[in-house]
């Protein structure tokens, strides 16, 4: 009878432990320490880098680290495995994880516009048009990407077709190319046309192996390009972490509008060793240009119901997303107030 009350004991002394233990690694956790999963590492979301080069981040009492992956899916991923707290991606993979437990949720829109340029092997002394991809070959990057729809979208809306006869003037979009293998497949093939992101576009001019010849931004309109998004539950239990954290960004976007683009190229350096200062102010001036941020972080259903109709109409998908559902512009309408 004393064995089995000492056992009793026993467990009940470890089931304590285990519970305080429990208890003190619940607490030591810091709600302020974000992990955030970026799509890829580019110029197009310079007001991040300068919120993270600045301090802004800090001057609101978080601590984030930024990690770089390799598309919009492998970003959705670490949300959803929990290996990263926010992600910055294409709103599209918000719409293709809706139905998933704790489903992702839109809270900021950094970039309202493509931000891709598209890049010619040969020199254009002619002002570029999407005639001119008539009979050729352009890379567009992953199939079911934004970048690659968007590009279909906009090739489409010029009345071309897409196709793989290029003698009877179709368009062939490869889409069979990893978004951070498309420079090197375009130096390697002979494709006369592909789509580059900044800080590589211009790498690849300077080098004399492409020249920009026109954004696709400019050809598309607005549209909600990249986002930050959260597990809904993430939002519900860190919302004061949320605000500050977009807080920050948009002092980034704001210190972007405010000044010079020297001063701008001079606050990426950090994030873009190798890069000239000069290198660094063509890309920012050219995303400028095309009004390729967002200056309130707010993603509208008019922007949002574009994006479902480019999704559908080039995947050949019915999807009818909740706006409400999805997108939560509760914190970016405070901000902006």
């Amino acid at each position: 009878m004393r064995k089995v009350k000492k056992l009793s004991l026993l467990l009940c002394c470890l089931m304590i432990c285990l519970v305080s233990t429990l208890a003190f690694v619940g607490c030591g956790s810091n709600p302020n320490k974000i992990r955030l999963n970026e799509v890829t590492h580019s110029i197009f979301y310079a007001p991040l880098y300068v919120a993270q080069n600045m301090g802004f981040f800090k001057d609101e009492g978080l601590d984030v680290t930024i990690e770089s992956a390799t598309g919009s899916d492998a970003s959705m991923t670490a949300l959803l495995s929990g290996s990263a707290d926010i992600v910055l991606v294409g709103p599209e993979t918000v719409v293709y994880s809706s139905t998933t437990k704790d489903h992702p949720v839109v809270f900021g829109q950094l970039t309202q516009r493509d931000g891709s340029f598209i890049v010619s092997k040969e020199q254009i002394d002619e002002e570029f048009n999407l005639d001119m991809l008539k009979g050729k070959t352009i890379i567009g990057g992953r199939a079911g990407g934004l970048p690659a729809m968007t590009l279909e979208y906009v090739i489409k809306q010029a009345g071309l077709t897409i196709g793989e006869n290029l003698e009877k003037g179709e368009v062939n979009l490869r889409t069979d190319v990893a978004f951070n293998m498309i420079a090197s497949e375009f130096q390697t093939s002979s494709n006369e046309f592909c789509t580059l992101f900044e800080p590589t576009a211009t790498t690849l001019e300077n080098e004399g192996k492409g020249y920009v010849v026109s954004a696709v931004g400019t050809v598309s309109g607005e549209i909600p390009y990249t986002c930050f998004a959260t597990k809904s539950s993430y939002l519900q239990n860190n919302s004061e972490q949320a605000e500050k954290f977009l807080k920050a960004v948009k002092r980034g976007y704001d210190y972007i509008a405010n000044n010079d683009s020297e001063l701008v190229a001079q606050a990426l350096t950090a994030s873009f060793v190798g890069m000239s200062i000069d290198e660094l102010q063509i890309a920012v001036e050219q995303y400028l240009a095309i009004n390729a941020w967002s200056n309130d972080l707010i993603m509208s259903q008019t922007s949002f119901d574009k994006l479902v109709e480019i999704i559908n109409s080039t995947q050949n998908t019915s999807y009818s997303p909740d706006f409400n559902t999805l997108i939560n512009n509760t914190i970016a309408e405070k901000l902006s107030a």
